[in-house]
């Protein structure tokens, strides 16, 4: 007999008081339910059940080898779920969040490519950047840009979030290429206006033969949004520090030049989180997996950690 199939009737007879009992709820004969408890018993070398002509109790042995089989049974039962769940069809809404310029810049493609290949999924994006709390605001998945606390969710690691500094040739030609960082305090230095404290200009850090340093900036024109400071470092105005994805399109057309090689920005950490559900939705599975095939370090990084939310 099969193991598995003898321990379920083993406990349909514990859970119903009797082999008829049993019987009747599994659809077979009193007498085959006796055949599968005999069967464990002898492969057991114990007895399971106390059997009396009015009732049947578990035995020491029973209790034990009850509560083992059933949960033996309830992980296999999952694994059957986990596996028809990833090959059943994502359909259905998801609801993303990302940091605006990295959504609007990577993320937005990567999207279309994603309902391409998978036409029965609806997708809605919003990029803002607070801090989102992805079980309170609804959303399946996040991007993360910074380091991770430990909580309950899962994230799956991503590249680095990069950022350069750079201006436009007719700047520099004008104003002078800064050499070190320093250099910067004599410069027009774009900056966002939540940066900014009143009449003091921003932060900006660099790391240097494995040192951080820090330099304040300041400049005339604070901005609200990224690309709106990009328009204004092509117009000339000013030193502008952005993620590479906004302005790498700009370097490669040589409308802007990157300043600084040997005094790079540090790179920032960037997640896709989630919820740890033990049945992941083929939606949201095959989105993770597609966020991570392409915009993933290498598989060995990509093992899931607790994170905050």
């Amino acid at each position: 007999m099969d193991r598995l199939s003898s321990m379920a009737v083993f406990i349909e007879a514990a859970d119903r008081g009797s082999f008829a009992a049993a019987g009747n709820a599994l659809q077979m004969s009193a007498q085959m339910v006796g055949k599968h408890i005999l069967f464990l018993e002898e492969r057991l070398g114990t007895s399971l059940l106390n059997r009396t002509t009015r009732r049947q109790s578990l035995t020491e042995a029973g209790r034990v080898y009850y509560q083992h089989s059933k949960k033996l049974l309830e992980d296999a039962e999952q694994a059957d779920s986990l596996i028809d769940a990833m090959h059943a069809e994502p359909s259905g809404l998801l609801r993303i969040n990302a940091p605006v310029t990295f959504g609007a810049s990577r993320m937005t493609a990567l999207i279309t490519r994603y309902l391409q290949q998978y036409p029965k999924v609806q997708v809605e994006l919003t990029l803002n950047d607070r801090y989102v709390d992805l079980i309170e605001d609804g959303y399946e998945a996040v991007i993360r840009l910074g380091e991770l606390d430990d909580s309950s969710l899962i994230a799956r690691q991503l590249q680095p979030y990069q950022c350069l500094i750079c201006a436009t040739p007719g700047y520099l030609a004008e104003h002078g290429t800064p050499r070190i960082p320093q250099d910067l305090r004599q410069h027009e230095c774009l900056g966002f206006t939540h940066w900014a404290r009143p009449n003091s200009g921003g932060q900006w850090e660099f790391v240097h033969q494995g040192r951080t340093e820090q330099v304040s900036v300041g400049g005339r024109l604070k901005i609200s949004d990224s690309k709106a400071m990009l328009e204004a470092a092509l117009q000339g105005f000013g030193i502008l520090l952005a993620a590479e994805v906004l302005v790498q399109e700009a370097l490669s057309q040589g409308r802007l030049v990157a300043l600084l090689p040997d005094y790079p920005l540090p790179a920032r950490p960037m997640h896709i989180v989630f919820r740890p559900d033990r049945h992941l939705s083929p939606k949201l599975r095959s989105f993770v997996d597609y966020v991570v095939a392409e915009l993933g370090l290498h598989p060995e990084s990509n093992s899931a950690a607790a994170i905050s939310r």
